[in-house]
């Protein structure tokens, strides 16, 4: 089952489709966005375009800054946001903004609806909690206790157009001028997204200020495992997302 199809059929150029395709971009309600009282429900056929134009407040801005980063505006006008966490690869640019989000993952199947933590649903490289017959339908991202932001940043070998070397997001909710609650999450650099919980614990209770990405620390990166590839080695995978999370959350002082 597919929608966008954008990873599905790049990876089958040269040759024939021999498997089952069942299309269900055309399911009405597997696609936009509402929200309500606990939070809102992002349609699992929701396009990065759609998404990038709907009105929502700041806590979506770092999944916005991803949405752009999901290749050209061609593939954004097709690809899904379930397809980028069904597809399960570690360098899918939605999943550590959605992670940040603390979104939880609405499942399908004849037997009824089941939700799952996004943290539980990617469980390897290529690999998802979906069972047979079962179909992802919506993402959930509950309402933030206070105001909070998000955002999001990205190394590649270029600017646009590229597969991640490295990627972070955040999403900080602010009281009195402080950090109320933070999550952390980094992309690219493991076998699936992972938050930093203890990276959150430190941020929580400082002031948002220019000084807040110096409260990153190398031991906070231990959930990860880089791996060396064409792209990059792991020990400058360590070294550039200690970077690119100390800039994240110094882009958050006002």
């Amino acid at each position: 089952m597919l929608a966008g199809g954008t990873d599905f059929y790049p990876a089958r150029v040269g040759r024939a489709v021999t498997e089952d395709v069942l299309d269900i971009a055309g399911i009405p309600d597997l696609r936009g966005i509402s929200a309500g009282p606990e939070g809102w429900r992002l349609g699992a056929t929701t396009t990065w375009s759609e998404l990038v134009e709907a009105d929502l407040p700041a806590l979506f801005d770092g999944l916005k800054q991803a949405a752009r980063e999901v290749g050209g505006r061609q593939i954004q006008n097709a690809g899904t946001l379930a397809g980028n966490i069904c597809n399960a690869s570690p360098a899918a640019d939605g999943v550590p903004s959605l992670l940040a989000l603390d979104t939880e993952v609405e499942i399908a199947s004849r037997a009824g609806t089941r939700r799952v933590p996004l943290q539980d649903f990617i469980t390897g490289v290529r690999q998802t909690a979906l069972q047979p017959g079962e179909l992802v339908i919506a993402l959930h991202v509950p309402r933030p206790r206070w105001e909070a932001k998000g955002a999001f940043l990205k190394l590649g070998a270029r600017r646009y157009l590229v597969i991640s070397i490295a990627m972070a997001s955040a999403v900080l909710e602010i009281a009195d001028g402080k950090v109320a609650a933070a999550r952390v999450a980094v992309g690219s650099c493991s076998p699936v997204a992972r938050r930093l919980f203890d990276l959150e614990r430190a941020l929580a209770g400082a002031p948002l200020d220019a000084t807040l990405g110096d409260r990153v620390e190398p031991v906070h990166l231990a959930p990860l495992a880089p791996i060396d590839d064409v792209r990059g080695s792991a020990g400058y995978r360590n070294d550039a997302v200690l970077v690119l999370l100390r800039r994240l959350l110094q882009g958050f002082a006002p």
